[in-house]
């Protein structure tokens, strides 16, 4: 009788679980019918009051049916970064500024060049992929970009390694072509004389940055870096790539790419690897760890994690190929020498007043959306 009464309670929940999919379905219905009226009237898609209306509401509700109103927001603002994405890219073809003229991506069966060429053809960009590991399925693949008349494009990008990245620029240069060539390299240094070179040549070109990986779907928070090499075609090209996204778009002058790189790449990923390496040479074993784990932990487990699953031979290259990480990584070590020099001598004043400039360092940035 009783596993009879589990059943019926379990059926019912079933229904009310395919009731809430529907009902979300539902209100993504909702949602691109007022991304459509938006367009229409020229407003943005992103509308931060109105998000803020929505959350208050729900966690209203939810304390009034007495449930946890953190965990119904968060399942809202999931649900509202869904309905974005629908919108953006919903705004993206409606205002294609493609107009089917053809595109190349060079290194386009890697993760970046692959989300690139979605991206391309999603704002109606005839893409063409060029990569030696092989087609990639819905776009006209070749393996030798070489064999191509690169004349014949509107726009060439190139998503290859960086080291791979300068040979391709410099042979495009050696063809002195008309056509709008972009790179996306993580540092700019490594190249500097392909990028030279197709500047010398009378190419127009600009240099991009895409600061987020290829498994970003929604751009709202996210920065495209914008290097001017001098072409007004060519950057506004660049840039047009993006202003109907959500995206924040960053110009940055060349000489500063790398610097500011190796603080917001290599200082970060360099901590979270020294802190995964420290933890693994611990020989705690990690379940243990995760038993006792503090707030602060979890986190900066939960990024040095992310971290220790991306390209090794990526961030290998960001520290590498960087001409300022020598600099950086000098500036960590005395961080680290210095702290332990305080704990080591008892200097409690010292760390406080560490702790107390850093703090006041770190209150004066910027917030960050997402």
């Amino acid at each position: 009788m009783a596993d009879d009464s589990l059943q019926d309670l379990r059926d019912e929940l079933n229904e009310i679980d395919a009731g809430l999919v529907r009902l979300m379905g539902r209100r993504q219905e909702v949602v691109e019918e007022i991304g459509r009226v938006k367009q229409k009237t020229g407003r943005t898609t992103r509308d931060h009051a109105r998000e803020k209306v929505v959350l208050d509401k729900v966690r209203n509700l939810a304390t009034e049916l007495k449930i946890d109103a953190d965990a119904v927001a968060r399942i809202f603002e999931e649900l509202i970064r869904a309905s974005l994405a629908v919108q953006e890219r919903d705004r993206l073809v409606r205002r294609s500024g493609g107009g089917d003229r053809p595109v190349l991506v060079i290194g386009g069966a890697g993760l970046m060049g692959r989300w690139f060429a979605d991206f391309l053809d999603s704002q109606g960009f005839e893409v063409t992929i060029a990569d030696p590991a092989g087609s990639v399925e819905e776009f006209e693949s070749v393996d030798d970009w070489t064999t191509l008349d690169v004349d014949s494009f509107y726009m060439v990008l190139v998503a290859t390694p960086m080291q791979v990245a300068n040979e391709v620029l410099e042979e495009l240069a050696s063809r002195a072509t008309d056509t709008i060539i972009l790179d996306i390299s993580s540092l700019k240094e490594p190249v500097r004389p392909g990028l030279q070179k197709l500047v010398e040549a009378g190419v127009p070109v600009a240099s991009l940055h895409p600061m987020f990986g290829p498994d970003v779907i929604l751009l709202s928070g996210r920065h495209v870096v914008v290097v001017d090499l001098g072409n007004r075609r060519a950057l506004e090209a660049a840039r047009g790539l993006f202003e109907e996204t959500m995206a924040t778009i960053v110009e940055m002058e060349f000489e500063q790419h790398d610097r500011a790189m190796a603080l917001v790449l290599g200082l970060s990923h360099a901590i979270n690897i020294v802190f995964g390496d420290t933890l693994a040479n611990s020989r705690q074993r990690a379940e243990r760890l995760s038993e006792v784990s503090s707030t602060t932990f979890a986190r900066q487990l939960s990024v040095a994690g992310q971290v220790a699953h991306e390209n090794p031979h990526l961030y290998f290259e960001i520290q590498a190929l960087n001409p300022y990480s020598d600099e950086l990584l000098d500036a960590l070590a005395e961080s680290v020498d210095r702290l332990r020099e305080q704990i080591a001598s008892g200097a409690a004043s010292e760390f406080v007043k560490m702790m107390e400039e850093r703090r006041r360092f770190l209150l004066r940035r910027p917030e960050v959306d997402g």
